[in-house]
């Protein structure tokens, strides 16, 4: 879903794994550079109608840039009786008629609503069907809804609609919560490009006038959003995804001609994110049609339904758009407030992509980077301003903190219980291909584990901030080689909720070995008494990171020891800020290099003590381009991308 001016930020591989994923900032981060323009009329749908089937029939033109449309919808009438509906259409378009048959109807569009007189009036649960004819040059909003451009010299059209931007391109009801039964896309362009939509391509017709048409078929139940576009001169790469002894599935990847060798390596994971994914969530949903990814002109990634449109290839995002497929398009949030369930999950789902392929550590280095952006949420994670793109796709709260609810919903249940959550709520049969509220979600995570999570997704979902534990502890001989341990936990206060209530573990560390023992903090002041054997030298509260939150009095603890952030704002013009941790006293680099390697500017150079930094870069009179900075400290080295847009 997505943007208008999405910069995905790309990130510069190194040796070390830990430092080459992102954290919660750079996970589709082009989700927090949109246009923001929504009229509030356009993110709402006809309740009088349930909408069932989209045809697309689309003719584009690059010389000039132009689309012609019939559109054929399928509804059944939701209320008593109804002589007329609405879909949304934005009014940079003309409409030339509608007709159901060979009947004219009458229509108004204005305020971008194509309103329609039917023929007659339909009582409850009747079918009617109508085909709109219109026309125009769409005009692109949100994140680039319908976008003209260029791949160098060859034209692009490419579509990215969510949230709002289906209307740009063709009438819908624009809503996630009323998806279609199916849909088909047939695109008409100049016959030395291909058209990739949804779904499996039934036929390419020849229509001996220099266009081909291009029809693709979705038998799946769609989201409005999800339905997409992609036309250019592209090169076709193929691979399988074997998912039994017998079966397999095409993966199919539409890459520009002069990327294609190049990322092929890189395509061929897709095979192994498949594999991971279909064990942990149920076997890929729409395994009798197709997954690819279609190259389009934004540094970005969206999830179009089975085939995801990709800007950047890397493991993060391709991995991220791919769990998508699962959560986001299989089960949709049915509303824009419950992003949540779209986005923190296939950002978490990336983690457990590292994970499989990376191990445990390299998890934990992750998920330590996506709670330093968590920290930086504001407001709850449930949007309360759903007429805002930018707080629907706010990345340090729909994205990072969502992510983190389920790392910390995994502490909570465990690991076997919580993967067996995911697979129930990705494979409910009341859910799966429909649409989802965080109830649900709570509903089956509490029938899994038999616990009781209301304290848990009150406080984490629609509540704001993370506790921070004030943490008073000491001991005193007991009997011969026993101690007993008293701990006190308190928590400073917050506006909502006041105190959050966790379990949590507690490892006490004693010459004869260590002990992790639980607890389960439901107050804001709380004192706990343990007996351990041997004298106890240190006591760590949530020594595992498992939940989100800021502490002092116990011993330091932490995943990673040196780390360079991505900078921010990214892209910038002409500063951006630089942060990085120093794990130990140590001579410390930081520099700033062109693409070639050239050495353009020295930001330190200098022995300095552990801890965290931050540097300003100005970029003076440098020209618009992608430069990296690395940071080299003892042995430590990392390097990342930056790009710079004047």
């Amino acid at each position: 879903m997505k943007f208008s001016f999405l910069i995905f930020f790309l990130l510069l591989f190194n040796k070390s794994f830990s430092q080459e994923y992102y954290c919660g900032r750079e996970i589709e981060a082009e989700r927090m550079f949109q246009n923001d323009f929504i009229r509030l009329s356009a993110s709402d749908g006809d309740s009088t109608i349930n909408l069932t089937y989209y045809n697309l029939d689309l003719t584009l033109t690059t010389s000039p840039n132009y689309l012609i449309g019939e559109v054929g919808v399928n509804a059944i009438v939701e209320t008593s009786q109804t002589n007329s509906f609405y879909l949304s259409l934005s009014d940079h378009l003309t409409v030339d008629s509608v007709k159901t048959g060979n009947i004219n109807l009458g229509f108004t569009h204005s305020n971008n609503r194509l309103n329609i007189t039917l023929d007659r009036t339909y009582n409850n649960l009747e079918n009617f069907s109508v085909l709109i004819y219109y026309q125009g040059l769409p005009v692109p909003t949100g994140f680039g809804s319908f976008v003209f451009g260029m791949n160098i010299s060859t034209p692009v059209i490419w579509s990215l609609s969510e949230p709002f931007g289906a209307m740009d391109w063709f009438p819908t009801k624009n809503t996630p919560s009323d998806k279609a039964d199916s849909s088909d896309v047939w695109i008409t362009c100049q016959d030395n490009f291909t058209a990739v939509s949804n779904g499996i391509l039934t036929n390419v017709e020849t229509n001996g006038n220099g266009t081909k048409t291009f029809k693709w078929k979705s038998r799946y139940p769609i989201a409005n959003y999800l339905i997409s576009i992609a036309v250019t001169n592209y090169s076709e790469y193929i691979n399988y995804f074997k998912y039994t002894q017998t079966d397999s599935m095409p993966v199919t990847h539409y890459i520009y001609p002069q990327n294609l060798n190049a990322l092929k390596p890189q395509l061929d994971r897709t095979i192994n994110m498949l594999e991971i994914f279909s064990d942990k969530f149920g076997l890929y949903p729409f395994i009798n049609e197709k997954y690819g990814h279609a190259e389009f002109g934004r540094l970005a990634g969206m999830e179009h339904q089975t085939i995801s449109s990709m800007g950047v290839f890397d493991d993060n995002i391709m991995a991220h758009e791919l769990a998508h497929q699962w959560f986001g398009d299989k089960i949709t949030c049915k509303d824009w407030h419950h992003i949540w369930l779209n986005e923190g999950f296939a950002t978490y789902s990336g983690a457990i992509f590292v994970e499989e392929m990376f191990g445990k550590v390299s998890y934990d280095d992750l998920i330590s980077m996506q709670m330093f952006d968590a920290k930086k949420a504001v407001g709850s994670i449930y949007v309360q301003d759903v007429n805002s793109i930018s707080e629907i796709f706010n990345g340090n709260r729909s994205y990072a903190k969502g992510s983190i609810v389920l790392h910390m919903l995994r502490g909570v249940v465990g690991d076997s219980v919580f993967f067996q959550i995911l697979k129930s709520y990705a494979e409910d049969p009341q859910l799966a291909y429909g649409v989802a509220v965080t109830g649900d979600f709570q509903n089956i995570a509490e029938n899994v584990s038999g616990m009781n999570l209301n304290y848990f997704f009150q406080q984490w979902i629609y509540g704001e901030s993370y506790p921070f534990y004030n943490i008073d502890w000491g001991y005193e001989q007991a009997v011969s080689n026993s101690y007993k341990v008293s701990l006190t936990l308190t928590q400073s206060v917050k506006p909502n909720p006041s105190f959050f209530t966790m379990p949590a573990e507690v490892e006490i560390k004693t010459a004869e070995g260590d002990t992790v023992i639980k607890i389960f903090n439901n107050s804001q002041q709380q004192s706990y008494n343990f007996i351990v054997n041997g004298k106890p030298s240190s006591l760590t509260f949530d020594p595992g990171n498992k939940i989100l939150k800021d502490k002092k009095g116990d011993e330091i603890f932490t995943f990673i020891t040196y780390r360079l952030m991505q900078n921010y704002p990214n892209p910038f013009n002409p500063s951006t800020v630089i942060e990085y941790i120093i794990g130990k006293t140590d001579d410390v680099k930081l520099a700033v290099y062109d693409v070639l390697g050239r050495e353009i500017s020295v930001l330190v150079n200098e022995k300095q003590r552990a801890g965290n930094y931050s540097v300003e870069f100005n970029a003076g009179n440098l020209p618009t381009g992608v430069y990296l900075y690395k940071l080299q400290s003892g042995e430590f080295f990392n390097a990342k991308k930056m790009l710079l847009i004047r």
